[in-house]
């Protein structure tokens, strides 16, 4: 059985890392590059969105795919190295 002293350690504890993993913003403690790179993927999904494209647009869609053709390392992979190297823009 837990002291007093340890059951309101633990409870501080927990506290603490509540507060701390709503406030975390991973994104935002990712180098500038990687932002940028992630913005302009999204961009370019919504793009084609948009544009109704006929390639798959999803990762889940090319996965599949890749999945059908036993694709090494699909798992891995995202969604444009998927469409890459199954030759589908």
């Amino acid at each position: 059985m837990a002291t007093t002293k340890q059951a309101k350690a633990a409870k501080s504890n927990i506290k603490k890392a509540q507060k701390a993993a709503t406030s975390k913003q991973t994104i935002s403690h990712m180098p500038k590059k990687t932002r940028t790179a992630l913005g302009k993927q999204a961009g370019a999904v919504a793009q084609r969105k948009r544009t109704g494209a006929s390639s798959p647009k999803t990762r889940a869609e090319l996965y599949e795919m890749a999945k059908e053709r036993d694709l090494a390392g699909r798992s891995k992979m995202g969604r444009d190295e998927l469409a890459r190297k199954l030759g589908v823009r």
